[in-house]
Formats: structure tokens, sequence, C-alpha cells
């Protein structure tokens, strides 16, 4: 088995289940990781691992396919009931048709023992990654669907409606999506630019002559005085800003 180098590190919340009836090799890439930074916990038959993998907060399984009584194909068909941790499935045979068989269950990738540590070290970080960035981007369509709040302006973004102290407010759709895309970045000044990319899907140039116009609207609907905003102020040389609640006095 390859070598390591220092940069081969991940955070040490990183837990990992192996579940593989050769108790040899298991230990031997448990001695391999943990001293990258990874938590591993070995099981050593299906069952056992089954029940390990939907009890512990695993990021990853390296699960072996060959394995006495419950195989790691059913204990993988099992777990895909209820999660979609990554798998990562090891075996001794390297046919095609056993990979994808794997593959058609659920795993996440499918590696022959004729590894070396090294190749199994990048699998593994390219499935995590790939869960992590699907777990990133499930968070942001979340927070793309979370109600804004700004003091009394309330805005839901899966309705498109904007209210302020529960009254409704009447917003072309323009006006409503440049309140939202400065309600969601409340305390940071968004440039021009930044509201064009954001809210004009078509006609930049016409948007940008009229983008004061639309300000101006806005904060007439909001009640905002322009000298003294609530909500919107303008940025000198920069662009606009949502106020924070508690940088004015809400009334």
């Amino acid at each position: 088995m390859s070598g390591t180098t220092a940069h081969d590190t991940v955070p040490s919340t990183t837990r990992l289940l192996i579940v593989d009836d050769d108790e040899k090799l298991a230990r031997l890439l448990r001695d391999y990781l943990e001293p990258l930074g990874y938590q591993v916990d070995l099981v050593h038959n299906g069952a056992a691992g089954l029940k390990q993998a939907q009890e512990g907060n695993y990021s990853a399984i390296i699960l072996d396919v060959m394995m006495p009584g419950m195989n790691g194909m059913d204990v993988l068909r099992e777990l895909r009931r209820t999660s979609q941790t990554p798998v990562l499935m090891l075996t001794a045979l390297g046919d095609e048709p056993d990979r994808i068989a794997g593959l058609e269950v659920g795993a996440d990738d499918y590696l022959p023992k004729t590894f070396s540590t090294r190749e199994l070290l990048a699998r593994l970080r390219a499935v995590l990654r790939r869960s992590f960035l699907t777990a990133k981007a499930q968070a942001k369509e979340d927070d793309k669907r979370a109600i804004v709040e700004v003091g009394p302006l309330s805005i839901d973004p899966e309705a498109r409606e904007a209210t302020i102290e529960g009254k409704p407010l009447v917003l072309t759709p323009i006006e409503y999506d440049m309140l939202l895309a400065l309600a969601r970045s409340v305390g940071r000044v968004k440039t021009r630019e930044a509201l064009l990319l954001e809210v004009a899907e078509r006609d930049f140039e016409a948007f940008d002559r009229s983008i004061d116009v639309h300000i101006s609207s806005l904060r007439k609907k909001l009640g905002d005085d322009p000298k003294s905003p609530r909500f919107i102020e303008t940025v000198r040389g920069a662009g606009y800003r949502m106020r924070k609640p508690g940088s004015e006095t809400w009334e």
C-alpha cells in the first residue's frame, strides 16, 4: 500500500463506517485513514453493518459486496430505503456486470479489491465532495424558499408576496424582485450591477436607466422617506442597501 503526504487531511468530524468480513483488510484501512483525520468504525457482517449505518451519523460508508449471510448488495438495498449516505463498494469481483449492479442499487462508486490506498482515498474524497455539494445546493434551495423578514417587512418567496405589519404590498414583478434581493442582503450594499444580474431577465440597458424609478416607487409603497429611509437607503457612488433592523427605529 502506498504512503501519504502531510496535506492529505480532512476535518476530524468526518466519520466513516467500514463493513467488511475481511477483518485484516478493514483494520488496515482504518489504520491508513485515521491518521488523515477520519473517524473510522468497523463492522464485520452485513446485518450488523446495516444497523450501524442506520443508527450512526456517518459521512460515508465503505461496504464489501461479498459477505456471508446478508451481502453488501442487500445491505445497500435496505439502506437506500431510508438513507442517501454515500457508499463506496468494495469487491473481489471486477466484472462490469457486478459494477453496474452495484451502481443500479445505489452505490456512489465501486472499487475492486486490487485497489491501492491512494486510489481508495481519491474515490472516497470524490464521493464525499459530491455529497457535500449536493447538500450545499439543497440548503441554498431551502434558503431561497425561506421567508425573509426585515423589521415589520415580511417577504414570502414561494408565494411571491410581501407585507408590512401584515398588510400586503402591491408590487410589480420587478419591484418585488428588487425588494427581495435587497432584503436577502440586509446591511450590505447592492450595486447597480448586482441588481441587474439578479433582477433583470432581458433588457439590461433599459432596466439600468429605470432602476432609480423602481427604487423610488418601492420607497413610496414602503412608506419610506428618501431623506431618512427606514428600509432602502442610497449609498452614494455605490448603490442601495436595505437597512438592518435596529439601525433605525421601527415604528
